[in-house]
Formats: structure tokens, C-alpha cells, sequence
């Protein structure tokens, strides 16, 4: 889970260079922007929660916006805000719901309550990566109308989707392997993944997101902590976890829908309606490489620091998907929707799982 609002800790000046060259490639896939002459084009706010640093963010800022003004012929322009200068993550459904912004990033795991089909996607402990994972999430969407029926129901409609860096375990002690978490207290955010540490031996503890983390882990009181390897990075856990197990098929099932009021979206002409699809379709074709190089560097980056990262294989993956025993939390889950009427849950697992098989394989 991407679970800050604020940067804790500045991004270093290398890795900063290294993801500014990644994203500027990207740009060139992309194209150059035009310069067009447009008297008045219509400005669309754009609201994130991150700052505009980061891998996912500098895509929207370098990649993405630059082509929706280059598609519309500049008639559409984005006013972009970062680092919840409009509205914090948890406040970002809302916040484009009701108009405060024409655009924000919504993030599923933040209001599992208005969004309780999103949350399937963190069910799977392991998943595809780079340009199967866009097109997984590109099939589900297209496939599935639910997903997009219940982006509806909050008044937004959904434009594009930003991934993130896959799961990372991070462990205060020697890890060699992950059958050593089992016996430890393990933090993590998300109600998935709290359940397979559990499953895998481990003593699952909830703990705010912030400094006490790395405290806790500097005093011994947390053995390991279980997020996306980048959110780690930044709250400088590897100083007192220096010890980190990855792999990319760890995949966090993390989406970042970047969504539009329904109402702007009405409001807009089918020409620049066709503007943004196009945008969208020309910008997915570099996003997963660059998923792949802002992976490899930030694993350069924690072991320039010191830490030491292993990259799992994939009998160890498998290992760890079957002990997680995922498809009994599924079950539960869905249980648990259908009692709080929410009866279509089921079909719709089954959907996102039959998806999943066909991607994986």
C-alpha cells in the first residue's frame, strides 16, 4: 500500500536522475507536445495525493497530461496539484465526487466502503507485472462493467490506471527465507494481507503509517513489515530492516484510478472525449517499461544503502502464494459482502480470477 500523503524523506538526487531518465524515454514514445494556438481551452484540476516525484505521479505530469493537450489540439489543458494540496488520499473520492476538483487519483483501498468490488484486486498475493499487468487491468475493465458501474455510483468515471511497485517484505533480522517470518510480528495495512500473514505463521499487527513504524522496528517491539518496496524505501526502513526479500510478482494489486467527475465528463464534446481515450492508448504503451526500469532502480537504490535485497524465485512464489491460502480469505470475503447485500460479489471474483488465470498463463 502506498500509504503516504506527505514524503517523509526527500528522494535522492540520483534516483531522481535515474527515474527523470526512465520517464523523459517514455515522453519520447509518447511524442512531442504541440504548440498550438488556442485562445481559450478548457482546464480540467487534477488532484493527487503524492507529490510529483515519484514513478507513478512523474508518468501522469511527463506522459500522460502532455498528450491529452497534445491529442485535444490543446483545447484541453490540466491543472495539476500534488501532494494533497486539494485533498488528502482518504478525502480524494469525495473530492471528485462532488466537484472540488474535476480530477483526482481515487484510491480503492482508501474507501473500501463505497468501493468494495475494488478491493478484489489485493486478494491475489501474486500477479502479473509491467505490460500484462496494464493489460489485466485493462481486460477486467472492459470486461467486467460492474467495476466501472460502481465507479459510477460515486459520480466518477474512471480515465486511466496507475500501478504501483510491487510488495516487499522488510525484516529487522536475518531473512533468508520467507519461511522465517512465521513466529514474528509483521505490520501491514490491508485487511488481505493481514489474513496471509496469518495464514503463513506470522503474528499480524495494525500500526499507523509513519515514523512509529520505524521506531518500532529500531526497538525491536516489530519484526518486519510487509508494503510496496518504494514506500519502504521512503520511510527509510531499510535502515533498521536492512534485510528485504522482493520479487515483482508480488504484484500489491494496488490500483491508482485516475477518475472524472461524471458530470465533467458529460459536459465534455465526443471530440475530446476521443482526445483522452487516445492519450490514454498511446500512453500505456510505455508504462510498463517503465514499471520494469523504476523497479530496478529503486533495488539499486536499497542496496546502495546498505540493505540486503533478494529477489525471490519462482518456486518460491508459488510456495508463498499456496501457504497465504488466499482462496479461503477470498471465500470469506465474499461472505462477508453478500451478507452486507452486496450479492454480486461472487460472480464478480470469478470473473477477475478467470482473467487472472488467462494472463498468468
Amino acid at each position: 500500500m502506498n500509504e503516504y500523503n506527505k514524503p517523509i524523506f526527500k528522494i535522492g538526487i540520483a534516483r531522481k536522475a535515474f527515474l527523470g531518465a526512465i520517464i523523459g524515454a517514455a515522453v519520447m514514445a509518447a511524442g512531442v507536445v504541440a504548440q498550438v494556438n488556442s485562445p481559450s481551452p478548457r482546464v480540467l484540476t487534477f488532484s493527487d495525493h503524492q507529490p510529483s516525484d515519484r514513478m507513478r505521479t512523474r508518468f501522469l505530469k511527463d506522459v500522460l497530461f502532455p498528450a491529452i493537450e497534445r491529442e485535444s489540439s490543446g483545447r484541453l489543458k490540466i491543472d495539476a496539484h500534488w501532494n494533497g494540496e486539494i485533498a488528502a488520499a482518504y478525502d480524494a473520492l469525495n473530492a471528485v465526487s462532488n466537484g472540488v476538483t474535476d480530477m483526482a487519483t481515487t484510491v480503492p483501498e482508501y474507501t473500501a466502503k463505497e468501493l468494495p468490488l475494488h478491493q478484489i484486486f489485493k486478494s491475489f498475493p501474486v500477479g502479473p507485472t509491467a505490460n500484462s499487468q496494464i493489460n489485466f487491468f485493462h481486460r477486467v475493465y472492459n470486461e467486467i462493467p460492474a467495476f466501472t458501474a460502481e465507479l459510477k455510483q460515486n459520480n466518477i468515471v474512471p480515465i486511466f490506471f496507475g500501478t504501483g511497485y510491487p510488495v516487499a517484505f522488510y525484516s529487522a533480522s536475518p531473512l533468508d527465507h520467507l519461511d522465517g517470518i512465521a513466529g514474528a510480528k509483521w505490520r501491514s495495512a490491508s485487511f488481505w494481507h493481514l489474513d496471509f500473514l496469518k495464514n503463513v505463521g506470522a503474528t499480524p499487527v495494525t500500526m499507523h503509517w509513519g515514523p512509529e513504524i520505524y521506531e518500532a522496528m529500531k526497538a525491536k517491539t516489530l519484526d518486519g513489515l510487509m508494503v510496496n518496496v518504494d514506500s519502504g524505501y521512503f520511510l527509510n526502513v531499510h535502515d533498521v530492516a536492512p534485510n528485504i526479500l522482493v520479487s515483482k510478482a508480488l504484484w500489491l494489486g494496488h490500483i491508482y484510478p485516475l477518475t472524472m467527475n461524471d458530470d465533467v465528463w458529460d459536459s465534455l464534446t465526443q471530440e475530446d472525449k476521443d482526445a483522452i481515450h487516445r492519450a490514454v492508448e498511446i500512453s500505456s504503451q510505455s508504462l510498463g517499461a517503465v514499471m520494469d526500469d523504476s523497479f530496478e532502480a529503486q533495488i539499486d537504490a536499497l542496496r546502495r544503502a546498505g540493505a540486503k535485497v533478494r529477489i525471490l524465485n519462482s518456486d518460491e512464489i508459488e510456495h508463498l502464494k499456496e501457504a497465504t491460502k488466499y482462496e479461503e480469505v477470498q471465500a470469506k470475503w465474499v461472505e462477508t459482502q453478500e451478507s452486507n447485500g452486496n450479492p454480486n460479489a461472487g460472480n464478480v471474483l470469478v470473473k477477475v480470477k478467470s482473467i487472472m488465470s488467462e494472463i498468468m498463463n
